[in-house]
């Protein structure tokens, strides 16, 4: 199960540099994560100020 982010997102980029695995990228609007690439680690859900990612 792979994680999102919804759309309370800050756009801080914090994720980005907490995945391991580089599933992170900037969107338009937010940032987004690929879920053939994310190891469901949950490290960018820690990592979130704004309480952003979950579980999908």
């Amino acid at each position: 199960m792979a994680y999102k982010i919804t759309d309370e997102c800050i756009k801080c980029g914090i994720c980005v540099d907490e995945c391991p695995a580089e599933a992170i990228s900037e969107g338009e609007e937010i940032y987004a994560i690929d879920k053939n690439k994310c190891t469901d680690c949950g490290a960018c859900a820690d990592a979130c100020p704004s309480e952003a990612i979950i579980k999908e």
